[in-house]
């Protein structure tokens, strides 16, 4: 994986200590039934740890929701393929999400870097300023900002959706 330029990105290191205390603040607000006040932006999923079995929860930007075929949200994983999130749900795709007060039993699908790349590049036309922060936090440089050069850095960013389960 590389950069716009070519070289490896600096993925940000996972947060510890009071940096992951105000990372899971959201959670609380969901605890407290107030999840609603993240509106459609944020949601939160519960999925099945994949050493302890247990149930872990994580709350998440959303940066798509227009797959025409239902409901469907998808997330880009800031700290990588290494977070504790991203390597549960490739042991287990089944989960559940919360967006508002809504639950939705989902299943995760992981994006090629082909789709990656275009959903990088839509997201970065939408929200130019937000995308260049995501890329900067994720260890990617920006330089232009050209739609080309979303796509690029897009490819490298392990993306997943949540689609309704099956039975």
């Amino acid at each position: 994986m590389s950069d716009a330029s070519g070289s490896a990105p600096r993925r940000p290191p996972l947060p510890r200590g009071w940096r992951r205390f105000l990372f899971r603040l959201p959670i609380r607000l969901y605890r407290a039934r107030l999840g609603a006040l993240l509106g459609q932006r944020f949601l939160l999923l519960e999925h099945v740890g994949r050493t302890s079995g247990q149930v872990r929860r994580v709350v998440i930007e959303v940066v798509a929701r227009d797959d025409p075929y239902g409901p469907s949200w998808t997330v880009a994983s800031g700290f990588g393929p290494d977070a504790a999130w991203y390597r549960n749900l490739r042991a287990t795709p089944r989960a559940t999400v919360q967006v508002g007060a809504r639950r939705h039993e989902v299943e995760a699908r992981f994006l090629s870097p082909e789709e990656g790349g275009e959903l990088m590049a839509r997201y970065a036309v939408r929200h130019p300023r937000v995308a260049r922060r995501l890329c900067a936090f994720m260890g990617f440089e920006v330089r232009d900002g050209s739609p080309e050069e979303f796509r690029r850095v897009g490819t490298s960013i392990p993306f997943v959706r949540f689609e309704p389960a099956g039975p």
